[in-house]
């Protein structure tokens, strides 16, 4: 099922090939590689099988594939990369229900993600694609030799026959969030932070400044948790002819299944090895049962053989990927550039061949000015031509307010909205400074002139100064709000605070139109320009050229570890990493929590 030795031995090769070859040396062998690859193809045999590796991160642009995933690749002769672009998996998927070459399909592995990619508002996107191959009459097999939870069981319980291998596990035992809080640190180290923030449920902050997650935190990260949950046990109890009750006792009571309970409850239909499985798809191509050989195609092999068919048009569909923080300027790798977006926005505005645009956003939030430059954009845009937004994972705090001058808004059920709020956060070194003899002596010529200084703590005249600059930018968020989802600005105060919501919340309230993808929101776009079928998609941002991926690729290691001490050190890193990554010039953020990650 996985070439393990070919994969293995094509990265040893790759890690010889640079050390003895060099950077020119490896970049010409590259581009070899990659030409010669162009000029044949992936080619799609009669009777294949459409495989699905669900642990390549299934993100919303094609620029977020690993470079280190795309050299393994070319040197072990395959396509598979690290990740995966949504509408490249919906497009395979899709194509494949009325291709007579693909029998079936088959997923294994299990759900993986690096960076923000793969959450369920993706998944759920996906899931609807793999039940309309379902409903086409072919067959979809999900397998799995190690152990299961419930974002793999999510995808997996679509098909029609679910498969374990006999030293595998199946993981059902409800979502959790975990939190990670620095508060006693800072002041153990002796860092003062004062806080602005307006909104009672504005949780970002919470971390930096209490041990425990507030009340408000807990309640609105519990009603989130359950909404998912919903989602889950619904989906999954409908496709497995079980009851939402069934699934939640089996949570409440196993939890954690070996595969003859699992198939016991009816979460799967049959123990076997990973032999027995390739026979059973042989089954289906017509090969020998037993022999060596599989036909089978991955995804996005499966695409690029497609790709001569792309309709090729003068009307375009502009597709905006915005993932990531917000940050001001041009942003970097996992940021959205406040400055660069505002100025794509402008340029599609004012090409005549752009005849929509679909802005999907995938973001927390961060930066209050580069958000508000941003929404601007957004609404001059729209008083041009249509501009609609899919709403991925998340869409809150400034993630929010950037989607909310669009014609339309869709969101996923699970997509994690609202945010409405803002905060500051004013850190001052006396104490850690103090500790180890390090003084200041100012000299000015204001009594605020040192205002901006991290010597001491603010006073109250300049905690009063800096908090009616955070009451002024919440206020414009508001009225934002108020304007364009055309609601009474009482309203929107009452749902704003800083809550989070869940899509289904959010369309309830009014915050989002409907409830749909990434393609939901194409459709609506094409709709809205007239186009009826003479149109095409074009993607922004473009693709990284091979020189800024191989630059990407000797700057940066991608290894994923399972060791757990490992992965709360990355996570602890990523986390200050957001931190750093605070730029606004103001200092005013509109974010989600730092950590808020949903198991």
């Amino acid at each position: 099922m996985r070439d393990f030795f070919k994969y293995t031995f094509a990265t040893l090769a790759g890690i010889i090939l640079f050390c003895t070859l060099g950077m020119a040396g490896l970049t010409a062998l590259f581009v070899a590689i990659a030409s010669s690859s162009r000029d044949t193809g992936p080619q799609v045999e009669a009777d294949s099988i459409l495989t699905f590796d669900l642990s390549e991160e299934i993100t919303d642009s094609s620029t977020a594939a690993e470079p280190t995933a795309i050299l393994g690749a070319a040197l072990s002769g395959g396509s598979r990369g690290g990740s995966i672009p949504l509408r490249t998996a919906i497009e395979a998927i899709r194509r494949s229900t009325t291709d007579d070459r693909i029998k079936g399909l088959l997923l294994y592995g299990r759900v993986q993600p690096i960076g923000s990619g793969s959450g369920f508002a993706t998944l759920r996107e996906v899931r609807q694609a793999l039940e309309g191959f379902r409903q086409s009459g072919k067959p979809i097999f999900a397998y799995d030799d190690v152990q299961w939870q419930e974002k793999d069981y999510y995808l997996a319980s679509v098909a029609n026959t679910v498969l374990l291998n006999p030293s595998s596990l199946l993981e059902i035992n409800g979502f959790s969030s975990e939190s990670t809080f620095f508060a006693g640190a800072l002041q153990k180290y002796g860092v003062g932070l004062q806080i602005l923030r307006v909104g009672k449920f504005k949780a970002a902050i919470e971390p930096l400044t209490r041990s425990q997650n507030s009340p408000e935190a807990k309640a609105q990260t519990q009603a989130l948790l359950t909404d998912f949950w919903n989602e889950f046990a619904n989906a999954a109890a409908k496709s497995r002819k079980l009851t939402p009750q069934q699934i939640q006792s089996i949570a409440d009571r196993q939890g954690m299944l070996m595969p003859e309970q699992a198939k016991a409850a009816g979460l799967i239909d049959k123990v076997v090895y990973e032999d027995e499985v390739i026979a059973e798809l042989q089954g289906l191509t017509g090969e020998e049962k037993g022999s060596e050989s599989l036909r089978q195609i991955d995804l996005s092999s499966y695409v690029a053989a497609m790709a001569a068919d792309r309709q090729v048009s003068s009307n375009q569909i502009a597709v905006i990927y915005a993932e990531g923080d917000i940050v001001s300027g041009e942003g970097g790798t996992g940021q959205i550039g406040g400055d660069a977006l505002a100025r794509l926005l402008r340029k599609l505005r004012q090409d005549d061949s752009v005849k929509a645009i679909v802005l999907r956003v995938n973001s927390p939030g961060g930066s209050a000015t580069a958000s508000a430059l941003v929404a601007r954009e957004m609404s001059l845009t729209k008083a041009k031509k249509p501009v609609m937004v899919s709403m991925g994972t998340y869409a809150a705090s400034g993630g929010y307010q950037i989607a909310t001058n669009a014609s339309q808004i869709f969101a996923s059920p699970t997509t994690i909205t609202g945010s409405i709020g803002v905060f500051g956060v004013l850190p001052n070194l006396q104490g850690i400074a103090s500790n180890n003899g390090i003084t200041w002596d100012t000299v000015k010529t204001g009594r605020l002139a040192d205002s901006s200084t991290v010597s001491r703590p603010k006073t109250p005249e300049e905690l009063a100064i800096g908090q009616r600059v955070v009451d002024r930018i919440y206020d414009q968020f508001i009225s934002l709000v108020a304007e364009s989802r055309r609601l009474p600005k009482a309203k929107v105060a009452e749902i704003a605070q800083g809550r989070v919501w869940s899509g289904l919340q959010a369309k309830n309230l009014g915050l989002v139109d409907e409830l749909g993808g990434l393609e939901d929101a194409i459709k609506a776009a094409v709709k809205a320009a007239n186009l009826d079928e003479d149109w095409q998609i074009e993607e922004y941002p473009k693709p990284r050229s091979l020189e800024e991926q191989l630059g990407r690729l000797l700057g940066a290691s991608t290894q994923a570890t399972t060791d757990p001490l490992t992965q709360q050190v990355q996570k602890l890193s990523k986390e200050l990493d957001i931190l750093r990554s605070n730029s606004d010039p103001l200092g005013v953020y509109s974010r989600l929590p730092l950590n808020f990650d949903i198991k």
